[in-house]
């Protein structure tokens, strides 16, 4: 047995310890997850338009991250209407940014690597940076948007004579929360994985010019940026869904 798969079954007896049903729901999500990405990548290597691939995969894997992983109806679909709306939002944003960045494509740092080899497999580099910020940014848009719609619910439920007033100074309180843990989590997830490249910097005397100028130190510098910009504005925004769907909701009551 791999380590890899050792530590799969590992997680999946944890998740089913401590979520329960819901817990083996997630576990099926991630599986999903990682199969949706290893397809999207199959089908951009075979030419496939990459923006259709795109409007496809949002909602794709935005589905199998929020409803499998939430028990509540109400919550999945209001955080899957916030999250679809930011990711269309930022989507526009990162084609902005892309194409003024101009930082597609290899870094000098894979040169060794890829020598023999042809850096020009076909593809649209631009296109694809497009696809991996989007794609980066899903996680996070969800999980803001259902721990958002999660709070606010059972506030509403515990609460059900509270004012939309309150609701909203209630949102601003958790969403307040969500965003310090979420930048923290953005944040320290890239300085983890970008860790030996910052060493690499280091040892071979980098200016801080040359960093900045540096392919994928821009890149992962953008996805960062573009998934705290998605954050706060999911957090407004979810809680604004989800006090207009409890009004209608109580309408037709």
């Amino acid at each position: 047995m791999s380590t890899l798969m050792a530590l799969i079954i590992v997680l999946a007896i944890l998740m089913t310890i401590v979520g329960g049903e819901t817990g083996i729901r997630s576990f099926f999500s991630v599986l999903i997850n990682t199969l949706l990405l290893i397809l999207l990548a199959i089908l951009i290597s075979w030419g496939i338009n990459i923006p259709i691939l795109i409007l496809i995969f949002i909602p794709l894997k935005l589905v199998t991250i929020i409803f499998l992983g939430t028990h509540d109806y109400q919550v999945a679909k209001n955080s899957f209407t916030c999250s679809f709306i930011v990711c269309l939002v930022v989507s526009v944003l990162i084609l902005g940014c892309e194409w003024l960045a101009q930082a597609a494509g290899l870094g000098p740092e894979a040169g060794e690597i890829l020598v023999g080899l042809s850096q020009m497999p076909g593809l649209s580099y631009p296109l694809i940076a497009v696809a991996v910020a989007i794609f980066s940014t899903l996680g996070a848009v969800a999980e803001a948007a259902v721990a958002m719609s999660s709070g606010l619910l059972e506030i509403k439920k515990h609460n059900p004579e509270i004012s939309d007033e309150d609701l909203m100074a209630s949102g601003s309180k958790i969403g307040n929360d969500v965003l310090g843990t979420s930048m923290n989590t953005i944040l320290f997830g890239m300085f983890g994985s970008f860790l030996s490249l910052f060493l690499w910097y280091i040892r071979l005397n980098y200016t801080l010019g040359e960093i900045l100028n540096e392919k994928m130190f821009v890149n992962e510098i953008l996805i960062v940026m573009y998934s705290l910009i998605a954050v706060l504005l999911t957090v407004p925004l979810s809680t604004a869904f989800l006090a207009k769907n409890m009004v209608k909701h109580e309408v037709k009551e």
